[in-house]
């Protein structure tokens, strides 16, 4: 079993790789701003090179950029608080320096890590089974949407299922976005939601992960409260969070509007 100051350790690494940084700069009093560039060992879903990614475990921001935007970003990050520059309103004053460009702020969530002092695995009220990348098959559907992705199903290695009388009623499965870091997703159908459940599902998951000699980590919206609940219960801490600038046109592609 990993130590906590092990999986912060790991995670550090991991983001270093997709900002193309050093560990330690995310523990720094000053904001560091660096070139992106790809990495094979970045996260999957990640597409890089960015234009603009801010991550901050706390203690500063590391902005990972093109550098045609330092000017912007520099001024960004320098002038406001570090957690008032992952908010409105003062994201607003990115997003409108961006947008001259095409360009605007699009991803913002919150990352979670396990606490192994809280971690443990939770029990469920109904059959729970350990399922593999090949009981997946058949169930790339929109019930299961969050926990599996039917565009990186390569990447889904590992599930937690619960049954009611050999109904699949809830799903939690990750994908192995990192050498060494993989990401948990949850589905519970609707009429078996407020239960327990999820972070049922969720614990028992994670600690599947860690047996595995992989760090889990959790992901989401900061108003998905119910996402966020269900991270803390299942023993995962808040830990960074990071806000993405994208293309106009894949942010209008993405909320349904048409040019």
């Amino acid at each position: 079993m990993f130590t906590n100051k092990e999986i912060l350790r790991i995670a550090l690494e991991q983001s270093a790789i997709d900002s193309n940084c050093q560990w330690d700069d995310f523990l720094k009093d000053e904001n560091v701003v660096v070139k992106s560039v790809a990495n094979p060992k970045a996260r999957k879903y990640l597409k890089l090179p960015h234009v603009c990614d801010l991550t901050s475990y706390g203690s500063n921001i590391v902005a990972t950029i093109n550098e045609d935007y330092r000017d912007i970003v520099e001024k960004y990050i320098n002038k406001y608080a570090i957690e008032h520059c992952f908010e409105t309103p003062n994201l607003h004053v990115l997003n409108d320096a961006f947008r001259q460009y095409d360009l605007g702020v699009c991803f913002m969530a919150e990352y979670f890590l396990p606490d192994v002092d809280a971690l443990k695995a939770l029990p469920c009220k109904y059959e729970m089974k350990v399922l593999e990348q090949p009981d997946f098959a058949d169930l790339y559907k929109p019930e299961w949407s969050n926990a599996l992705c039917e565009d990186r199903k390569q990447l889904d290695v590992l599930g937690v299922g619960a049954y009611d009388n050999g109904r699949l009623i809830g799903l939690a499965a990750c994908s192995a976005d990192g050498e060494e870091m993989w990401q948990i997703g949850i589905d519970v159908l609707k009429e078996y939601r407020r239960q327990g459940i999820a972070a049922a599902l969720t614990s028992n998951l994670a600690m599947e992960i860690l047996k595995r000699d992989k760090v889990p980590f959790y992901c989401c919206a900061w108003s998905n409260i119910k996402s966020a609940r269900n991270a803390i219960k299942s023993g995962f801490r808040p830990a960074w969070a990071e806000v993405t600038v994208k293309p106009l046109q894949m942010i209008n592609e993405m909320n349904g509007i048409e040019e």
